[in-house]
């Protein structure tokens, strides 16, 4: 398929993504909204079509997409250095990615066609199938946790794919759609709203957005000259209660602190 189906696609879907948030938020008054305080930047491949993104054992680990681009990499934070990478069959569009014991797990966009990979070396394990497209992908420490670009996330089992159950996103009672990348934080799921610089914050056992984190200001916001370039990436180091955001062919990644909105950066 064509870049240009692929812009497209992004457009339309990216317009809905908005009214949506917009409708349902026009509920700023009951939804907190959180802005930020960057407390750190790092450089972030600007080749890089970011879908999945996650921080485990002082490496980042990133998948990226776009036919003929797709692939997994782990990359230093400090330097935004390539350590490794695998390329994924050139004639798919890879999506999120995740770790589950001593494997990487990512999906893809429509080919519904998954892999594992070794956690250490990255080499192809094996891959399997799943119904539905592949949109981002974490985990909770006991489930995998897919979003198919739909306002339903699904709970799954990692050593099968099969569901064990899902939620259905709302804000305000209105559904939420176009999670592109999400991220296990504190016992919430963070999402980022294609197209938009928005991240909800979202309830796990019941599917209510509990806030939205404005992206707002942070340089690659204010300047967008590729409409491919939108926010898209969360990682969160537990250990030392880290916040990295970045997006699809941005310069940088930054450390984030949540702040409420309108607080000084």
């Amino acid at each position: 398929m064509s870049h240009l189906y692929f812009w497209c696609r992004s457009v339309l879907a990216g317009l809905g993504a908005v009214s949506a948030v917009l409708f349902a938020g026009g509920a700023g008054a009951a939804l907190p909204v959180y802005g930020f305080k960057v407390v750190a930047s790092y450089p972030h491949d600007t080749r890089a079509y970011t879908q999945g993104l996650f921080y485990l054992d002082g490496s980042l680990f990133e998948s990226t997409g776009q036919v003929g681009q797709s692939g997994i990499r782990r990359v230093r934070l400090k330097d935004g250095v390539v350590l490794q990478s695998q390329a994924i069959s050139p004639g798919m569009f890879g999506e999120g990615m995740v770790n589950w014991g001593q494997e990487l797990i990512s999906v893809t966009w429509q080919d519904r066609v998954g892999f594992r990979w070794d956690l250490k070396t990255l080499a192809l394990k094996s891959t399997f199938s799943y119904p539905g497209e592949g949109w981002a992908l974490t985990q909770n420490g006991v489930d995998l946790i897919l979003s198919d670009g739909t306002p339903v996330v699904r709970f799954l089992d990692p050593r099968t794919f099969r569901e064990r159950r899902r939620i259905r996103i709302t804000a305000e009672g209105r559904p939420v759609a176009n999670l592109n990348e999400i991220e296990w934080v504190n016992g919430e799921i963070f999402g980022n709203i294609w197209q938009t610089n928005l991240i909800a914050r979202i309830d796990p056992k019941t599917g209510f957005v509990k806030g939205w984190i404005d992206l707002t200001g942070l340089p690659e916001t204010l300047r967008r000259r590729d409409p491919d370039a939108v926010a898209n990436g969360i990682a969160y180091d537990a250990k030392l209660d880290r916040l990295f955001v970045t997006g699809k062919y941005w310069p940088r990644l930054y450390e984030i602190d949540l702040k409420p909105k309108g607080a000084a950066r």
